[in-house]
């Protein structure tokens, strides 16, 4: 576990994962290189305020802040409050107005880890066709996305859509160095093609796409042609807040945008 290491080792860990060299972490912490050398071997231990300091410089995530301060012998000092609490009923509430006020079109709110938190009505229909089993919370929206009993058979461009979804999903596993978005990540990328077939070597990565990378997804009322933005807290001091992220889709053609429209006046999406 990463809490049992030394807490020397976990600096240089996440300052090389960051590419940065001594004397540029020191530059951007306002401290001597010879001081960042001393507490990445030992020599020299950290004091909390140090930690937050250079956890700030690093732009290491709140939940590995905690595990930073533990290994160099303080108390965490991020909370991680669940989203059903009175502390977090605010928050709550701006995730749901947003996912109300997105519609016609679909949006939803996922965790870290990519378990559904929140969606509006209209994700009702990108869900159709979809399995049952694949609907049992908790959902997991990339396994959705890419299992064969999921939205993959649907995916008009899915070699595509499967490359953008694991090139995000890496990033995110530099970025955090969680073990258990790397899992996922081998487990997505291991997943077979619907019908049991092989995905084709680097095929879909170079597809032209425009400025987006789209998802096509076939419906009983036609394909469907979106593209996603991620809305996340800005400056949250609360683990669960920071990890909470809102997926909004929009069209991405004026056909998608009339198709969603019209199938949001007429109420015809089926139920989630």
């Amino acid at each position: 576990m990463t809490q049992s290491r030394p807490v020397g080792e976990l600096l240089r860990t996440w300052r090389q994962r960051r590419s940065l060299s001594q004397l540029d972490l020191a530059l951007r912490a306002e401290v001597s290189a010879r001081h960042v050398s001393f507490m990445e071997t030992g020599r020299s231990k950290p004091s909390r305020e140090m930690l937050l300091h250079l956890a700030e410089e690093l732009d290491i995530p709140l939940r590995e802040r905690n595990a930073l301060l533990v290994a160099g012998g303080f108390a965490p000092v991020y909370s991680e409050t669940s989203l059903d609490q009175p502390e977090l009923q605010s928050a709550r509430e701006a995730v749901d107005m947003v996912l109300a006020g997105h519609e016609p079109y679909p949006a939803l709110a996922v965790d870290r880890y990519w378990t559904l938190v929140a969606a509006n009505s209209a994700v009702g229909l990108l869900l159709e066709g979809v399995s049952p089993e694949m609907l049992e919370p908790p959902v997991n929206v990339l396994r959705l996305s890419l299992h064969p009993k999921g939205l993959a058979p649907h995916i008009a461009n899915l070699s595509q859509w499967r490359n953008h979804v694991l090139s995000r999903l890496h990033r995110q596993v530099d970025v955090t160095a969680d073990e258990k978005l790397a899992a996922l990540h081998e487990e997505l990328r291991a997943m077979p093609a619907p019908g049991g077939g092989a995905w084709p070597k680097g095929h879909g990565s170079h597809e032209p796409v425009g400025v987006v990378v789209p998802l096509r997804l076939n419906t009983r009322f036609g394909e469907l042609s979106l593209f996603s933005t991620t809305t996340v807290f800005g400056t949250p001091v609360d683990i669960t807040l920071s990890e909470l992220a809102i997926e909004s889709f929009f069209p991405a053609d004026r056909p998608t945008a009339e198709l969603l429209r019209r199938v949001s006046s007429e109420g015809k999406p089926a139920d989630a």
